[in-house]
């Protein structure tokens, strides 16, 4: 596949560029989708690939929702770049618009407003491999009806079981589209014997997941606005807490490996604001029954633990959120299932939830007679509404304190405690807790939000990574690198898989109050201890490999808040903002050095000289070779993401890519590139400019 994707920008032929297209059908999905980033960017600014390959977008897009959402994002994330007077007549934009309009339905629908193909040929011929030839291309493209974008979309296809309040979570129904065919007790019937539910409406498909996401984003923006990180843990508890509401549904995580599974609830209480000055990015955790496929598999129903009466799924659960604080309200009951005493089940995270949501809520009383909720359906019902007190037991039963030897919650830094937790013990903790943690079938994954961020430099480097991962497979060089998925919705905002039992250097220095090298001694035992040295050997190979990585790529901003360190003792570099013809401070050099290592890194590896620091270069040299080796496979993805771009990651222009070429090495002999090694390694150990950085971030940053 790599090789068909350096054939498609590099060749001028009509007749390779067509057979390529064509080749594209016999390739596996996984193979083409980790290039899809590189062929929308040639699609959005190569006319002539753009041809070649939409037959192939076009039928993706019709057989699958997922991949759908992915490409729209993609395309008006990379259509950012182009000009503005042409950026609306754009063939991107254009085929983005095509998606979002609910023009690529599978073919079985036969709606009349859907456009094949702006190169009007048949491919439905075959539905593998549809012949193409030079001579059959018109260029042309079918203006699409619409300018709707991906994160407001209202879509041209409507049905009348459609709700009007689609993406309102105050509704109860925001990520539900109107479809009824995966109601029928024909659908029932097919999800228990395993068959796949065919929809015959015209209701949208992919605007449930739109409206997901654009609501996780949504919450990012709104938590920007305030102040202290206190105020901003205590607001996104609330609106993840209203989130709820609106699950299950048809959506799924899309940092996720696979898209195999339906989200049923947030343990909101779980979720953290992460460390940043100017934006708010956070980390939720969300837990999901696993399916076949989550576009067509019967969606889970809403359980509700140990409760006689709760709000019927109809009522609007928060009409007060958005409503004048003078109206009257209706009595609040609390039905207690138990036999002892539950007044002390309150806690101040819940006190915290309703005072956010609800801020005019008295605090002078220690009950909850005094915070009620309305029907929006019956605005004068004086009914009361019951809420089970062992349903907020379990709710609170989230909020445990963890078990000793982790660190303690910082109002300052409330993520540490959090990555902190071993990820098995967290799993443990909130199944327990969930109505739905009884099930075969539940998981529990996490998610980073951004917004106000450009992750498409993020994305680029997880593609690098993956591929240097590769190469050093296929080659058995013992390096160690952990890429985290990237998933890129718009220029300005997207998702990070989190790595899960690692936290920062910083926080490790903060919390622990210690030197790198007494840290492993007191999570892996005595120096001589085996599992003191596994972390050690681990540490060695993560180490070196991303010295590699840094190196090639130029990661610049190395500072301890974006190196992590696990549970196994790996490290992971993360944050990759500042690469290749882009520094901090306006490139004036600060960080001048190959890469980052330190005196401290040199101590876990037992000193100058010892065996295991030896081990660091000859695994750097090894890495190396096998780099330049298979150099094939990674300058193609840089060069082709280089077209039609402004990052800043390409600011220096055709440069950018001759330099990354010579950083492989390829006239060196194994014995020069030794030397080199040897100089990278003894010049970035002995460079003051990193000690400087360092000393900057903490002066401005407090960052350890």
């Amino acid at each position: 596949m790599s090789i068909a994707i350096s054939y498609l920008y590099n060749s001028k032929e009509p007749g390779v560029q067509t057979y390529l297209g064509n080749r594209m059908f016999s390739f596996r999905d996984e193979d083409v989708d980790f290039y899809l980033p590189q062929m929308l960017n040639m699609y959005i600014h190569m006319h002539d690939v753009a041809e070649a390959i939409h037959p192939y977008l076009v039928h993706r897009c019709r057989s699958s929702v997922e991949f759908s959402i992915r490409a729209a994002w993609l395309l008006g994330a990379y259509s950012a770049d182009v000009l503005k007077p042409t950026w609306k007549n754009s063939q991107g934009v254009k085929l983005k618009h095509m998606i979002l309009n609910e023009e690529l339905r599978p073919v079985r629908q036969k709606s009349p407003s859907t456009l094949p193909s702006p190169t009007q040929h048949q491919h439905q011929q075959h539905p593998l491999c549809p012949p193409t030839s030079p001579n059959s291309i018109k260029k042309t493209h079918h203006r699409s009806r619409s300018d709707a974008t991906g994160t407001s979309i209202r879509h041209s296809i409507t049905s009348p079981n459609m709700p009007v309040l689609a993406g309102d979570l105050t509704s109860g129904r925001a990520f539900e589209s109107g479809c009824t065919c995966h109601k029928s007790s024909e659908a029932v019937l097919n999800d228990l014997t395993g068959r796949e539910t065919v929809c015959h409406c015209e209701a949208p498909r992919l605007m449930p997941q739109l409206e997901f996401v654009t609501a996780l984003m949504n919450i990012a923006q709104k938590l920007q606005q305030l102040p202290t990180k206190e105020q901003r843990t205590s607001r996104l508890i609330a609106e993840l807490a209203m989130l709820n509401l609106n699950l299950p549904a048809r959506v799924w995580l899309p940092t996720a490996e696979k898209a195999n599974h339906h989200i049923v609830r947030v343990p909101h209480t779980q979720a953290v604001v992460l460390n940043s000055k100017e934006k708010a990015p956070y980390l939720m955790y969300v837990e999901v029954l696993e399916c076949e496929n989550p576009v067509t598999s019967q969606v889970p129903s809403k359980i509700l633990e140990n409760t006689l009466r709760f709000t019927r799924s109809e009522e609007d659960l928060t009409h007060y959120y958005n409503r004048s604080n003078t109206s009257p309200r209706p009595e609040l009951a609390i039905y207690t299932n138990t036999d002892f005493d539950d007044a002390d089940c309150w806690s101040q995270d819940d006190d915290e939830i309703l005072q956010v949501m609800f801020p005019n809520r008295s605090k002078s009383s220690d009950t909850i007679s005094q915070f009620s909720t309305e029907s929006s359906t019956s605005a004068d019902s004086k009914d009361p509404v019951y809420i089970a007190a062992g349903d907020i037991r379990r709710r609170l039963s989230e909020n445990i304190a963890a078990p000793k030897g982790k660190f303690e919650r910082d109002p300052e830094d409330p993520s540490a405690a959090a990555l902190k937790e071993p990820w098995e013990e967290k799993v443990r903790r909130i199944q327990e807790s969930s109505p739905y943690g009884h099930l075969p079938n539940w998981r529990l994954m996490s998610v980073i939000i951004k917004s106000g961020d450009d992750l498409r430099q993020e994305l680029l480097v997880y593609q690098v990574l993956k591929q240097l991962q590769n190469i050093w497979k296929i080659e058995h060089v013992p390096l160690w690198i952990r890429p985290y998925n990237i998933v890129v919705t718009a220029n300005d905002s997207g998702m990070i898989e989190p790595v899960v039992n690692a936290v920062s250097l910083h926080q490790i220095k903060k919390h622990s109050k210690q030197l790198l090298l007494n840290y492993f001694i007191q999570e892996f035992g005595p120096i001589n201890s085996e599992e003191f040295l596994t972390a050690q050997k681990n540490f060695v190979q993560s180490c070196a490999g991303y010295c590699l990585v840094c190196y090639l790529m130029q990661v610049k901003d190395r500072h301890n808040g974006n190196i992590l360190l696990d549970s196994d003792g790996h490290i992971i570099h993360i944050d990759f903002g500042f690469i290749l013809s882009t520094s901090p401070g306006k490139n004036l050099g600060f960080e001048n050095s190959p890469f980052k290592l330190t005196h401290e890194f040199v101590e876990v590896m037992g000193g100058l000289g010892n065996d295991m620091f030896e081990y660091f270069k000859i695994l750097m040299l090894q890495g190396f070779v096998a780099s330049r080796k298979h150099m094939d496979k990674i300058i193609p993805l840089v060069e082709i993401m280089q077209t039609g771009s402004q990052l800043p990651c390409f600011s220096r222009g055709v440069s950018t890519i001759r330099s990354l070429k010579e950083r492989f090495h390829l006239t060196l002999t194994e014995e020069q590139l030794q030397l080199l090694v040897d100089n990278m390694v003894e010049s970035s150990l002995n460079s003051l400019t990193t000690k400087l950085y360092d000393g900057f971030q903490y002066l401005t940053n407090g960052i350890l």
